[in-house]
């Protein structure tokens, strides 16, 4: 078997201080969520890449070891996979996520496949998890006003989410404020935390900064701590307006379950959406939560008809990412008190 230290290292385990000091021993006990693991790579057909912790996209081939995390997969153009403990696994995402896919959208390619060789240990030959990496918890209560944080939701993946919440912080950065970005849900990679450093944000949390390379699976009670620590932990580094973006669509039940605790929590929420009736169908479900809904955006804007629709049907402002960061995402900011 290769050394570990010519092992590849995906994203997930970017938080892992010292990985010079790290070895490998047998599974005594079955990992579980966020627990980092050994594996080596038996085939590779479509997907042969893995996002290193630097965030170049590294080739795999058959032999390699991968240093990845235990999770699941929610991901409706992509794979649906879940942790099944076994010394056969699959690499749900090029981030370093893996489990066992027990599904895929057509013509998405099958994953890569892995055989599970054991634990990553630390100095002290224990096994490792992302927990035991995460950030410590922020204090209470967080210095940014209420009005100044909004939470970017979507009706379904890839409806542009990021692409809006960049542009929220593109916009502020642009008006002279200090822009802090979060991703609370979703499955480990880091294009969607560079698409908020590239667009200005000076504070970037996600939650592998708390202990999760996936969240899919985890109890709703974490994951509401999780994002109320992301807004506090921004505000407590420096940010003076906040986003938070949360993954997948309103009908992931992860997803709903945080939307229905976000009255009070934030100034109100940006509505990504792809088509004019996701926008009704979106903007209904999070009134039916007491949400407050500022605008809508997303790629229902890449058509000047699909946007007079969507505001039509939902009485909203539609707004493009070039509109939010022209100026608007200030604009939502000031009105959302």
């Amino acid at each position: 078997m290769k050394s570990l230290c010519a092992a590849k290292w995906s994203y997930v385990t970017r938080r892992v201080d010292h990985p010079r000091q790290c070895g490998l021993t047998g599974l005594s006990e079955p990992p579980g969520l966020g627990d980092l693991i050994v594996a080596e790579v038996t085939g590779v057909e479509g997907r042969d890449r893995l996002e290193d912790p630097s965030g170049r996209r590294v080739r795999l081939y058959p032999g390699d070891l991968v240093v990845g995390a235990c999770g699941n997969r929610y991901a409706t153009d992509a794979y649906e996979g879940y942790h099944r403990p076994g010394p056969r696994a699959q690499l749900l995402t090029t981030g370093g996520v893996i489990g066992t896919a027990v599904s895929r959208r057509t013509g998405v390619d099958p994953p890569t496949e892995l055989a599970v060789l054991g634990a990553l240990t630390g100095a002290d030959d224990r096994p490792l998890s992302l927990d035991d990496f995460a950030r410590p918890t922020p204090p209470p209560g967080s210095p940014v006003p209420v009005s100044r944080v909004l939470v970017v939701v979507g009706s379904s993946m890839n409806s542009g989410k990021t692409t809006t919440a960049a542009a929220l912080v593109e916009g502020w950065t642009r008006a002279g404020l200090v822009a802090g970005a979060a991703k609370v849900t979703g499955s480990g990679s880091g294009k969607d935390r560079w698409a908020y450093c590239d667009a200005g944000a000076r504070h970037v949390v996600d939650f592998l900064d708390f202990g999760m390379a996936s969240t899919f699976g985890y109890p709703a009670a974490r994951l509401e701590a999780a994002m109320v620590a992301m807004r506090d932990a921004l505000g407590h580094d420096g940010a003076d307006a906040i986003v938070l973006e949360i993954a997948d669509g309103l009908l992931q039940p992860e997803t709903r379950g945080l939307a229905a605790a976000l009255p009070g929590f934030c100034g109100g929420a940006v509505l990504s959406v792809a088509d004019a009736l996701a926008a009704r169908a979106g903007a209904d479900l999070l009134a039916e939560l007491g949400v407050r809904v500022v605008a809508v955006s997303g790629l229902v804007t890449a058509s000047a008809l699909g946007a007079r629709e969507a505001a039509a049907a939902t009485g909203l402002p539609v707004l493009s990412a070039g509109q939010l960061a022209g100026g608007s995402a200030v604009e939502l900011v000031a009105g959302a008190a």
